[in-house]
């Protein structure tokens, strides 16, 4: 067992964080998880050494890194809640990280918004409230359509499409009334309203500043904005790629965001590229598979290495080949019997993956966000991927 640890300060549940301990061991790291619900994790073959920590607390990760046996090599995390207390925690023991300050500005959605518009970076006009009486003037100034949502979180939770400003103000109070997230932990009481902005959705994904590659996001149907499959790279025009590229490096750039991974979302309106938010993080949604299958670049691996102090090696192997991914989302709610179709989805030519998450008798809602995905086609292409998310069929006994 290897004596340079590798902290991970708890860690998502999609299935990335998995890779993360993964990427560790290949590393030559012993990935140590620092955790305040050990059950909320399911690891399978993967699990990594567990220590119990308060990790909503700086002094307490910083005091559990402390009374490692080994060499602490570094400190990150796969998680979006925790990428500013792991980047703060690397920087009391001197190791690589993000800035805490842009990390903290940065997955303040409004605070995001004010230091890049400030910047020149074209965002949507936007109004950050923190009660329902000031929702319907917000509304006056930015017109409807308005999405609304709430400052911090990922994943798409809890962001809206209001048509009026009835609804826009009625679910401002929904939003103002919750008090933690999913991990109980408090939210902040302020939410965002912004101008809707029509056009295709893409994100670049940058690693050290430096833009990558480019993904074209497929959504849901409003009004929520569940995204339900990625295509990398992402197929544009030579301008057009160009303008999405300068606007995410220079948004990164402008929140100080010069380490490791970023994710960076926008809109093509008529006017050009719209930058819709950034994220001081890797990209959900598997696009680092994705990325990986169509160029060999594999963004955990190095991302992995950059909180290890080691040098980052984006060379690309190859010409980019077409990969695809398409969620599995159940359109009604109940208790999964089962899924049907995986082997003649699989065997649909192009298809590289098959992947169901839930089991039998797992209990089905309608979030309106990452959660309603049940599994994902991965294939070389979408017309593949879609061929084959057609052959699955989730058989659901709805609740009386």
């Amino acid at each position: 067992m290897s004596d340079r640890i590798l902290v991970l300060v708890e860690s998502n549940t999609s299935g990335t964080g998995r890779l993360f301990v993964r990427r560790a061991r290949a590393s030559g790291l012993r990935p140590v998880l620092l955790t305040e619900n050990a059950s909320r994790y399911h690891w399978g073959d993967d699990e990594p050494d567990v220590v119990a920590a308060r990790t909503d607390d700086l002094d307490d990760v910083v005091r559990a890194c402390a009374n490692l046996a080994g060499d602490l090599a570094g400190v990150g995390t796969s998680s979006e809640y925790y990428v500013g207390i792991a980047a703060a925690a690397a920087g009391r023991f001197g190791l690589p990280g993000a800035d805490p300050a842009a990390v903290e500005v940065t997955r303040d959605k409004e605070r995001q918004r004010e230091r890049l518009h400030a910047a020149g970076v074209q965002v949507p006009r936007f109004a950050g409230i923190s009660g329902v009486d000031e929702a319907a003037a917000a509304v006056d100034r930015l017109g409807t359509p308005v999405v609304v949502k709430p400052v911090s979180g990922s994943g798409s939770r809890g962001v809206r499409l209001c048509g009026t400003a009835e609804e826009a103000v009625r679910y401002a109070g929904k939003l103002l009334g919750e008090r933690v997230d999913e991990r109980g932990r408090p939210l902040p009481q302020r939410i965002l309203l912004e101008q809707y902005v029509p056009g295709t959705e893409f994100s670049v994904e940058l690693f050290g500043g430096v833009p990558v590659g480019l993904t074209r996001k497929h959504l849901g149907a409003p009004p929520s904005f569940v995204e339900t499959g990625h295509d990398f790279p992402a197929t544009l025009s030579p301008p057009d790629e160009d303008a999405l590229r300068d606007a995410a490096q220079r948004a990164v750039l402008r929140l100080g965001l010069s380490f490791g991974p970023a994710h960076v979302e926008l809109r093509l309106g008529p006017d050009g590229p719209v930058l819709i938010e950034v994220n001081p993080r890797l990209a959900g949604g598997w696009i680092p598979r994705l990325v990986q299958e169509a160029t060999g670049l594999d963004l955990v691996l190095e991302t992995v290495r950059g909180f290890a102090g080691l040098a980052p090696r984006l060379s690309q192997d190859v010409a980019p080949r077409p990969s695809s991914i398409r969620f599995l989302i159940p359109d009604a709610e109940g208790e999964l019997v089962a899924v049907h179709g995986v082997e003649d989805a699989a065997a649909i030519l192009g298809v590289v993956e098959v992947q169901i998450y839930r089991e039998p008798g797992a209990l089905l809602a309608r979030n309106g966000d990452f959660r309603d995905r049940i599994g994902h086609v991965v294939a070389q292409s979408g017309a593949a991927a879609e061929a084959a998310l057609h052959k699955l069929t989730p058989e659901i006994r709805k609740e009386p």
